[in-house]
């Protein structure tokens, strides 16, 4: 008997090991796409400090090389990006991803990438997209072992697919799915590094990892010696998918354009050519709209739309999820879709959702007409392509333009309801089409005052002078941003303080580390120092101490640790529209961690605020929303916040009257995104720490004096 119950568990377990069997494809051969490199003319070189500077005959051949290059310095984010945009990121990393493979299908990404293609993106889009992923392939064919088993070649529809799911996530969107099929908002999509707890791409708690922002620009009229001044200074994780990468492409068809890209990208995203430049900071303005439907209680397969019942648009999805080795879980789901969009069933109800960049394929087609404006209006004409979702532009250029576009594809939608809440699902003429023309997008260009900025904030703050945008202007029905960010508060209070702005102003507003006394921090210490804490003399004293603090976050201040950590839970939730914590348990928290990692509440903020790259530490000014902005995971080991996002690649970009142009940047950590061991890895952390810039090079020759490396791409690159 007992045989007969052992062999009959190992029949059962031999038919589950045959139903689990599922190994990865076997690599492809991969020789062919090593010899595409001989179809590109195309050069690397890179600086002393390891920026790829990719000069190509043509716009092609410069995707190829930069796909190359960013292959070799981060192909384990590349390689990330590409498994998410094909919804196959379960078979690689287990059943934590499933839910972003899920909502691929559901927002039907490789619907829109096959069905528009070919169509709605030109060919010199797609060529750069091919082009890149060629780049990719042929750096994969010379470098097998560091390729996720059936993963390649990549394709250019990879990369189009790549720009279809990320862009609407900018302004918020996993945030309101999530919210739909949990029925509270309490998780996000990670975009942070894989080196974390919880990986890249996989949904779970929001990790408070802050996408903002700053942006400003300075006319010649505004300047001290009369120059055009614009500085980028995006905010983002210091790592992972969306970590900014360095970058100079140049090509004999006009490409010549300094700035940065994300890994799956084959253009800048935003930085500046010879002419022109702008700025990206993150905006949300209301452009999801979520409809309650009424399901048939006789067929589950329709909804109430008109007194009439509709039927669902149903598809199936088979989502493969890795158990361990070669065995994998084939997860069969349905996706429902109604006239308004994506349908999700959750705990509070049925609910179907429209929002903006639902079937967008052109985002590198507007990004591509950017990197090569020349001039206001191609850069104007650009923007009306509306192809991006959201994101604010700061734009400066060598005539002396400088102004702020509050971009966005904001719905047509009809005045009256009330947008901003849940709507009734059962009404067509709620369900809106198409997009407000760029004419109606809010904008602002050439202030009387002659500054510009935008710090993820209303677009009625954008400039120190008196013709900022007038809110009765634009209709309810857009959702326009009405916040204000301690970043803009302080921008604004720099700007009118300085009449006169030169590269040194500049560049110590750009590093301000202060809270406005308008800002959250400074009304929190008010309440506080108010506040009767009766019998419990240690927080009372905590208090008083507090009471002191003169709002600065310098790296010497021993009042900045105390103050951060107070106000850092109520700065996060306004960031991400969360309920406010309560501030007094807030303060209670922060002076336990202090005295039980620091024996003191009054460290210096420069033993607890820290850049680590690998086994290297540096200390930094700065905090969360102050302008030289810094955010950070609390170790409650060491007592340290390990910065991991907010300041990352910053740039200043200067026009003179005679015509001539200059440059400087930084990058948080270096070129060599995730190769510990090489030079490159950490080098320009030193100079982030200390808010210094490095020259940007741009002509060749001064490019090749300083050259730390030469080479073809897929050719000599060894050498």
């Amino acid at each position: 008997m007992r045989k007969w119950i052992a062999g009959s568990i190992l029949l059962v377990v031999a038919a589950a090991a045959t139903w689990l069997w599922s190994p990865l494809p076997p690599p492809p051969n991969m020789a062919g796409w090593a010899e595409k490199a001989n179809e590109y003319d195309v050069e690397v070189i890179r600086d002393q400090w390891g920026v790829p500077h990719v000069f190509g005959k043509r716009d092609a051949d410069t995707a190829f090389g930069l796909g190359y290059a960013h292959a070799e310095d981060d192909l384990e984010n590349i390689q990330l990006t590409l498994a998410v945009s094909r919804g196959q990121l379960a078979r690689y990393k287990g059943k934590a991803a499933a839910p972003t493979d899920y909502l691929i299908a559901l927002l039907g990404v490789w619907d829109t990438v096959n069905e528009g293609y070919d169509v709605k993106l030109p060919g010199a889009a797609r060529e750069l997209a091919e082009a890149y992923a060629d780049g990719l392939n042929a750096y994969v064919a010379q470098h097998p072992e560091e390729a996720w088993q059936g993963l390649f070649p990549a394709s250019g529809k990879d990369i189009a697919a790549g720009f279809v799911f990320k862009t609407p996530l900018f302004y918020g969107l996993d945030q309101t799915l999530l919210q739909l099929f949990e029925g509270a908002p309490k998780s996000e999509l990670a975009w942070e590094s894989q080196d974390s707890e919880r990986l890249a791409w996989t949904v779970g708690p929001r990790s408070g990892t802050e996408t903002g922002s700053n942006a400003f620009a300075v006319a010649p009229a505004r300047s001290a010696d009369g120059k055009t001044r614009l500085v980028v200074n995006s905010h983002q994780p210091f790592t992972g998918p969306v970590a900014w990468y360095e970058i100079h492409l140049h090509s004999e068809e006009g490409l010549d354009i300094w700035g940065g890209t994300f890994p799956g990208a084959p253009l800048v995203l935003h930085g500046f050519n010879r002419h022109l430049g702008w700025a990206n900071t993150v905006n949300k303005p209301d452009l999801i709209d979520v409809y309650r439907l009424t399901i048939n209680p006789e067929n589950e397969q329709q909804y109430l739309l008109d007194g009439q019942w509709q039927d669902f648009t149903v598809s199936d999805v088979n989502i493969e999820v890795r158990l361990f080795g070669p065995f994998a879980f084939t997860a069969h789901r349905q996706i429902l879709s109604s006239l308004h969009g994506p349908v999700i069933e959750g705990p509070d109800g049925i609910f179907a959702v429209r929002y903006a960049g639902r079937g967008e394929l052109r985002q590198l087609e507007q990004y591509r007409r950017l990197n090569k404006a020349e001039n206001l209006e191609e850069w104007l004409n650009a923007m009306r392509m509306l192809a991006a979702p959201s994101i604010n532009y700061v734009y400066a250029d060598e005539k002396g333009n400088v102004g702020l576009v509050y971009n966005a594809q904001f719905p047509d939608r009809q005045d009256g309801p009330d947008w901003e809440n849940t709507l009734p699902g059962d009404q067509s003429k709620l369900i809106w089409n198409g997009y407000r023309p760029f004419e109606r997008v809010p904008k602002i260009f050439n202030p009387e005052s002659g500054f510009v900025f935008n710090a993820n904030n209303t677009p009625y703050l954008a400039t120190d002078g008196g013709d900022n945008l007038n809110a009765a202007s634009f209709p309810v029905s857009m959702g326009l941003e009405t916040r204000q960010t301690n970043r803009s508060l302080r921008l604004f209070e720099l700007a009118k303080e300085t009449p006169s702005i030169s590269r040194e102003d500049l560049l110590r507003i750009k590093f301000d580390t202060r809270y406005s006394v308008n800002s959250l921090a400074a009304a929190a210490q008010h309440t506080i120092a108010a506040h009767d804490f009766g019998s419990d003399q240690a927080l009372t004293d905590a208090a008083g101490f507090l009471g002191e603090w003169d709002l600065e976050t310098n790296a010497s201040n021993r009042h900045t640790a105390l103050g951060v950590l107070t106000i850092y839970p109520t700065i996060r939730a306004g960031l991400m529209g969360q309920p406010t914590p309560n501030l007094i348990d807030s303060f209670a928290a922060a002076v336990e961690f202090l005295v039980s990692t620091h024996d003191r509440i009054d460290p210096e903020w420069q033993e607890l605020n820290v850049l680590r790259r690998g086994n290297k530490e540096w200390a930094v000014d700065g905090g969360p929303d102050t302008v030289r902005a810094i955010y950070g995971s609390l170790e409650d080991d060491t007592g340290k916040i390990i910065a991991n996002a907010g300041d990352t690649l910053i740039s200043i970009t200067e026009w003179a009257a005679d015509g001539t142009m200059s440059a400087a940047s930084i990058h948080q950590f270096g070129s060599a995104t995730t190769h510990m061991n090489n030079p490159h890895f950490a080098d320009q952390a030193p100079l982030f720490s200390n808010e210094q810039l490095k020259p940007v090079l741009l002509e060749k020759d001064e490019i090749v004096q300083h050259a730390s490396r030469r080479y073809r791409p897929g050719i000599n690159a060894g050498n």
